[in-house]
This record gives C-alpha cells, sequence and structure tokens, in this order.
C-alpha cells in the first residue's frame, strides 16, 4: 500500500499498536519499554555532533560575526517574548478553568518521597549551577554523554568564531566539519525508519504501566493543558504565522511526519534533524537554521512553559491554597529563568516545575505527588508545542534577517512533498 511508504503513516499505525497492545495486554506493554528507550538513545548519541557541526557551520558559513550576534539576538529577543505569551496563557487558562478546583487533595497525605528525586534535583540547578555548567570540562566532555545540549552549543559557538576569524587557514577544518555532518545527517535518515518500532514501544509502556481510568480525576488538568497548548500553537503561533505570510495550519501540516514521531516518542529531538531540513526546503538559510534551531531547543521550549505555570496553580487549586496574583507572577517570572536550563536536566519538565514551586513556600513540594502520574501523558502536548514554535521561530528569524525564500516557502506550503517522495 503507498499508505506504508510514508514514515508519517507507520508512526501513527504503531502508535495506535502500541496503545492497543498497553490496554489489552499492560504486562506486556511495559515490557516493550526497552524499544523506545533504545530509539530515544540512538537518538540522543546523535544530537550532540549534529548540533555542534550546524552550528560551526553556520557561524563560520556566516563570516560576518556581526550578523551572527546579529541573528542570535533577535532569535534570543524572539525566544523572550514568545515565552512570556506562552507563560502567561498558561496562567490565564489556569486561572479561568480552575481545573484544580475541588480535588481538595489533603496535604498531610500527599507521598513526599515520591517527588523527593526530582525536587533534590531542582534544588541542585540554581541559576548559577545553569551557568557554571554551561562550560565543559574539557572539549570532549560536551559529547560524552551528559545530554546537555548548552554545553555542546558553547564548544560548537567557540569552534565557530575561531573558523571564521582564521579564514582561508579554517578551510580544511571547515570542509571536514561539513563532510562529517553530512554523515551524521545520513545516520539520522536510517535511524528515523526505526521510529514507528521506537513509538509502539514506548506507547505500550505508557499506557500499560498508568492506564486510563485510573486519572480521571485528573483529566480536567490535561484537558485543560492540551486546550492551552492549541491556544498557543493556533492562536500566538497562528497570528505570528500570519504577520509573516504564511498559514499555521499548513506548516502543521508540512512537518506532519516530525510531529507523529514526536508524539510517539515524547521527545522533541527526535526530529530535530528531519525539521532543520524541512525548514530549509522552505525557504530559510542554511546558517539561520543552523544558529536558531538548536538555540531554540534549549531556550525556545513553549510547551514546557505553559506547563509549568499551569501544573504549578493546579497543585494549588487541588490543595485548596489561594495564591495571591503577586504570588502568581513571581511564579511566572521564576519559570522564565528555570525553564531555560531545562534542556540540560534529565526529567526536564517535571525538574523544571519543582525549581520553580520552591520559590513559593505556600505550596508544598510534595503537591507534585498529585500529578506525578500524568506527567507522562503531558509530555507529548509540551514536546509538540516545542517543536512548532521553533520551526517558527526560525522562519520569523529568517525573515527578519530578509533571507527568507517567500515564494519558496509559500509553494512548499502549498505542495507539500515527503522525504520519501524527495529522495526518490
Amino acid at each position: 500500500m503507498k499508505l506504508f511508504k510514508h514514515l508519517y503513516a507507520r508512526v501513527l499505525i504503531a502508535t495506535l499498536i502500541g496503545a492497543a497492545i498497553g490496554t489489552l495486554f499492560p504486562s506486556f506493554g511495559i515490557q516493550l519499554k526497552f524499544l523506545g528507550d533504545i530509539f530515544i538513545g540512538l537518538i540522543k548519541m546523535i544530537i550532540g555532533p549534529v548540533i555542534f557541526c550546524t552550528v560551526a557551520l553556520g557561524i563560520a558559513g556566516v563570516g560576518d560575526m556581526k550578523k551572527v550576534g546579529r541573528v542570535g539576538g533577535k532569535a534570543i529577543l524572539y525566544f523572550e517574548v514568545v515565552s512570556t505569551f506562552a507563560l502567561a496563557l498558561g496562567l490565564l487558562i489556569v486561572n479561568v478553568l480552575k481545573p484544580g478546583a475541588g480535588f481538595n487533595a489533603n496535604p498531610a497525605t500527599l507521598d513526599a518521597a515520591a517527588v523527593a528525586q526530582y525536587s533534590d534535583k531542582a534544588h541542585h540547578t540554581s541559576l548559577i549551577e545553569i551557568v557554571q555548567h554551561l562550560v565543559p570540562k574539557t572539549f570532549m566532555d560536551a559529547f560524552s554523554g551528559s545530554g546537555d545540549l548548552l554545553q555542546v552549543l558553547v564548544v560548537a559557538i567557540l569552534f565557530g568564531y575561531a573558523m571564521s576569524h582564521i579564514g582561508e587557514k579554517a578551510k580544511p577544518a571547515y570542509v571536514v566539519v561539513e563532510s562529517i555532518s553530512h554523515v551524521f545527517f545520513k545516520i539520522v535518515n536510517v535511524l528515523m525508519q526505526f521510529a514507528p518500532l521506537g513509538a509502539m514501544g514506548a506507547m505500550a509502556f505508557t499506557v500499560g504501566a498508568f492506564g486510563i481510568q485510573a486519572f480521571k480525576p485528573l483529566f480536567a488538568l490535561m484537558g485543560s493543558f492540551y486546550l492551552t497548548c492549541l491556544l498557543f500553537i493556533f492562536g500566538v503561533l497562528g497570528i505570528i504565522a500570519k504577520f509573516i505570510g504564511f498559514s499555521i495550519f499548513k506548516f502543521v501540516r508540512f512537518i506532519r511526519e516530525e510531529l507523529l514521531t514526536v508524539l510517539g516518542t515524547s521527545s522533541s529531538e527526535s526530529a530535530l534533524v528531519p525539521l532543520m531540513e524541512k525548514l530549509e526546503r522552505l525557504g530559510c538559510s542554511k546558517s539561520t537554521v543552523g544558529l536558531v534551531v538548536p538555540a531554540g531547543y534549549s531556550f525556545n521550549l513553549d510547551g514546557t512553559n505553559i506547563y509549568l505555570t499551569m501544573a504549578a496553580l493546579f497543585v494549588a487549586q487541588a490543595l485548596n491554597i489561594d495564591l495571591s496574583i503577586g504570588k502568581q507572577i513571581t511564579l511566572l517570572l521564576v519559570a522564565m529563568l528555570t525553564s531555560k536550563g531545562a534542556s540540560g536536566v534529565t526529567g526536564a519538565g517535571f525538574i523544571t516545575l519543582a525549581a520553580t514551586l520552591a520559590v513559593v513556600p505556600e505550596v508544598p513540594v510534595a503537591g507534585l505527588a498529585l500529578i506525578l502520574g500524568i506527567d507522562r501523558f503531558m509530555s507529548e502536548a509540551r514536546a509538540l508545542t516545542n517543536i512548532i514554535g521553533n520551526g517558527v521561530a526560525t522562519i520569523v528569524v529568517s525573515r527578519w534577517e530578509g533571507e527568507l525564500d517567500v515564494a519558496k516557502l509559500r509553494l512548499n506550503l502549498e505542495h507539500p512533498i515527503s522525504i520519501e517522495q524527495l529522495e526518490a
């Protein structure tokens, strides 16, 4: 069948099969977790080198360090403005819908031990420690398995900066890095063929381990969170896209393969390389893509931002704790800082939430035990929102720089071609 030739179709079918296995045979579904773990592990194995090559080549390819600084400055400015909208939207929706109201949880019955591992890590992830952690002990330490993209970014920026300043003498190094990048991109393309297996294993484990019926009291939070993510994507990002000159609906359709991979694996990293290739096909310059997308994976986490404010306020509502507007704004401001270190922390979303909640002593961090079970179900929406947000951000910065091929953008969005069709 022609349908099975498309990766997105295979991922979707595998995800549904995984959900069915988890529902009908929960014990077997839990055992399939290794499939998702292996796939994510393979992708993470290659992300560091890919980020290094793309950022270093992007900076060296630009040549003009003023332009690098200008593009980076515009990207950071955009990230902060849009992230603030994401945080504020989450705050607004959770105050209007009040998903935690009526939960009436007793703080004395909360299992503090269940979240101890997250809160302990959160307390050791201060802003100062995050800054200190930016610098790897050695050059290779950035790729040693810590999974911290921020360290890779620092090394890549320095390497690209050095190549751009050496000039012709750095040309052999540039050619080598460029050749290596092609090899890594090909490896990613090969690994993506195993995405259906990874998606099936991850979904089978999630449904098998946590079930669906057990979370009825928490469906209000999940529904509110998914609704807010949709409002942000098709509302906030939709307005930005309209202003730039394209449809957010067509853009989402264009990257549907990447979104289904993210949906199945709950990791936006699994679609990083394919997203970069798609953005170049849309008319964004290679240098801008190489700078903005990797930076966005550390600094532009819109889905995580929404999650931080909504989950924190949900816990307060569930415990019947009335937080003043001042306290809520404090949460928002702290979340703007803590979310920036999320990419370098294992279990990023939940740990960052613990770090954010710690600044409001009225709400016990042990209250996170209320949402520990459904955190996995909300991670998909976080990852999907993050990747769409980074795609839009790259197009915006490219247009801002005057380097976006608008005609190519509209042509590809009107007549999307899959990777399989392109290679054929």
